[in-house]
């Protein structure tokens, strides 16, 4: 059931404007320091974030996480790191005095009546296939049934203005800084091409270790993974707040449990966390829920699994630096061209002829289960993709960030003059 529309979320931008005016009028007065960074991630402790968590950590930096959900306070406390509710008074202060604020989905990753002023990093979640930001309409989606106009109007200048406080947003590529660049309204300079710090899992070590550690790790989720078995993932991206079409019905079921048997295949379903669809009739022997509850970042997963199925998700852009072969699954593909659009067109990443129903997914799929060079020729395609979408794969991109941040900074104080 979907669980958040643009047009919802406007509603409330536009009913907390004097809430944002009072943090304005605050940030104005609070001296931010020289030296403490505040991370927060509509993902919990994942993503980019927690890479560039870590890199700043063991650089000295003063670090606190602002969590937003009792489980986010809960992994922190796990990992034991300084946090503290987002919400909170002391979310606020330590927001407001932030020299650096690194966010990975929006400004409401911390505290966002606080978020103005030093250096904000907006790690972002993922290149963009779909439209988003200022290319994608949806994003300002008037929440009135009157003056659609003037409200779609303000919206606009009220994101552009918004988004202006960020000064490094990291792109994968010059390609992906492109589109990053129109989305964002940003000048080139504050969308340095360093690779994303979320992908970095993917390029260090030795493939065979990263495949071991992802199969250990998917074994503690989702129960027993042989090392002979064949897992395929599948992950339908957000609808914008509308009902998911990806639901197979109850023939379409049989026959994909028919064909995982006959692979000896196990399916991980992943629906978006924003508006899943009920997938729970799915569920058997070999088919098991993969949520981000179970698992708030997906990306170091992915050197564990044989395939990913998806729509128009970015998961596929990191899949390809893995490579994975990836089926590409669009029932709504005209619908959603319509509405949300597309950097370059579909058939750049997904081919030109994506399954459109289950029985012609479920085909695709005992293709590439059961026939090598379907396999190879996809894999292949994937390794292509990456090639294209990723300038760097060394494993260092959130060196690189982290240097593009550090040289917005003042140099580091004497150890004897930093507060603990």
């Amino acid at each position: 059931m979907a669980s958040f529309s643009f047009g919802a979320g406007n509603a409330g931008k536009l009913l907390r404007i004097p809430l944002y005016a009072l943090g304005r009028l605050a940030t104005l007065v609070i001296r931010r320091t020289r030296d403490l960074w505040v991370f927060g991630s509509a993902a919990g402790l994942a993503d980019g974030a927690w890479a560039l968590w870590e890199h700043a950590a063991e650089r000295g930096e003063r670090t606190v996480w602002l969590t937003g959900s009792a489980d986010q306070a809960a992994q922190a406390r796990a990992r034991g790191i300084r946090f503290t509710p987002k919400g909170s008074p002391r979310g606020f202060w330590l927001t407001a005095r932030a020299a650096v604020t690194v966010v990975t989905h929006g400004f409401g990753d911390v505290n966002r009546y606080a978020a103005t002023g030093g250096v904000i990093v907006q790690l972002w979640h993922g290149i963009p296939l779909k439209r988003i930001g200022l290319d994608a309409t949806v994003t300002i989606d008037s929440p009135l049934p009157f003056a659609r106009g003037i409200t779609r109007r303000s919206l606009a200048a009220l994101y552009r203005r918004t988004q202006g406080r960020i000064r490094v947003l990291p792109a994968a590529s010059e390609l992906v800084r492109g589109r990053l660049e129109s989305a964002f309204g940003l000048a080139t300079a504050r969308v340095p091409v360093t690779g994303e710090p979320r992908t970095d899992v993917l390029s260090r070590g030795t493939a065979d270790g990263r495949r071991a550690t992802a199969r250990a790790a998917l074994a503690s989720l989702v129960g027993t993974v042989g090392g002979d078995e064949t897992v395929v993932l599948y992950a339908p991206t957000w609808r914008d707040g509308a009902d998911d079409p990806s639901v197979p019905g109850a023939s379409e079921i049989t026959a994909l449990h028919a064909l995982l048997d006959d692979a000896r295949a196990v399916l991980l379903v992943r629906s978006h966390h924003l508006g899943a669809g009920d997938y729970t009739t799915l569920q058997g022997a070999r088919v098991r829920m993969l949520g981000g509850d179970l698992a708030p970042d997906i990306t170091p997963l992915l050197p564990g699994m044989d395939a990913l199925v998806t729509d128009y998700s970015s998961l596929a852009y990191d899949a390809a630096l893995v490579p994975l072969p990836t089926l590409f699954f669009a029932p709504d593909l005209d619908a959603y061209q319509r509405s949300r659009g597309f950097y370059g067109t579909y058939a750049d990443v997904a081919g030109a002829a994506p399954a459109r129903d289950w029985t012609e997914l479920i085909a695709a799929l005992r293709a590439l289960l059961t026939d090598p060079e379907d396999r190879a020729e996809r894999v292949a395609r994937a390794a292509a993709l990456s090639a294209r979408m990723h300038a760097f794969d060394d494993g260092r991109n959130t060196e690189r960030v982290y240097r593009a941040i550090r040289r917005l900074l003042p140099p580091h104080p004497p150890a004897t003059e930093r507060p603990s």
